[in-house]
């Protein structure tokens, strides 16, 4: 790669005002050239925090009004015009709470080292739990990692992928992997993700009640994709909200103690000390 590599990052966003702006803050930090962003029927400040980026000339912004939850096709959508209008040599296609932490530098620092043959680059996601009060910024009251990471399934966390720039790149639903590039040669160790999926009641609320109800719109993808969704907006459609969830996932005093004790969980305040530094 030459000093002049680009990297692009997609994003897939949907009333993500609390951890939007952070996530780019962050991203542009770390080496991020441009950003494409699908909005998918933002009503909440989502939208303008967007059209800001793109006033500024650093986001391409896309209105997605249809509410099927396309994901695949959406971010395939995105992956390739980051290739074919904006050059990048490297595309990440990423969701709004997740942070791709590199181990060493920052991240285009970590693509430009990578060997010519490598175009996928595989990064494992960690859980935060949640904890606090969810008007006060999710990184400042968000430290606690699992050690084991899993899903509402009880099943591992999968990882995501990145990739290099490609006409022909095809996303898979979640972004967890890619077809169309050929022969695939993947490296991984080299960038760990971040991940506060819940960080607080009215938006995970929000997020199923909405998503799931998209997926159930959705004739083309078939029922095993968005499973921990799907299932999820079962529970909110049969019990009337997720509090119940709500409440098994929310970290008090005492269960943070226990789970810290038992070395389920430990602290990770890096998020945290980049957000305070700023």
């Amino acid at each position: 790669m030459t000093d002049s590599m680009k990297l692009v990052m997609t994003l897939l966003v949907r009333d993500e005002q609390d951890i939007i702006r952070e996530n780019i803050e962050f991203h542009l930090a770390q080496g991020v050239d441009l950003f494409i962003a699908t909005d998918n029927r933002s009503v909440d400040a989502t939208t303008r925090i967007l059209k800001e980026y793109e006033s500024r000339g650093l986001l391409h912004y896309i209105s997605e009004t249809r509410d099927v939850y396309n994901q695949h096709a959406w971010v395939t959508r995105m992956a390739r015009m980051a290739y074919s209008e904006y050059g990048a040599d490297w595309v990440i296609n990423n969701d709004a709470d997740e942070f791709w932490w590199p181990l060493e530098g920052n991240l285009k620092e970590t693509f430009k080292k990578l060997p010519d043959e490598v175009n996928i680059l595989k990064a494992d996601r960690h859980n935060f739990v949640v904890v606090g009060d969810s008007d006060e910024p999710f990184w400042s009251r968000m430290v606690y990692r699992e050690k084991n990471s899993l899903n509402s399934l009880g099943e591992a966390l999968p990882p995501k992928v990145a990739h290099r720039g490609a006409a022909t790149v095809r996303v898979s639903q979640g972004n967890h992997s890619v077809e169309g590039m050929g022969i695939l040669n993947m490296v991984e160790g080299l960038i760990e993700i971040l991940h506060f999926p819940i960080r607080g009641y009215k938006q995970i609320e929000n997020k199923i009640s909405l998503g799931g109800a998209a997926y159930a719109r959705n004739r083309e993808l078939p029922e095993s994709c968005g499973r921990t969704w799907r299932e999820l907006y079962e529970k909110y459609r049969t019990q009337g909200s997720l509090k119940q969830y709500f409440e098994d996932q929310y970290h008090d005093v005492h269960r943070l103690e226990e789970r810290t004790n038992a070395g389920e969980i430990f602290i990770d305040s890096k998020l945290r000390e980049f957000f305070n530094a700023g």
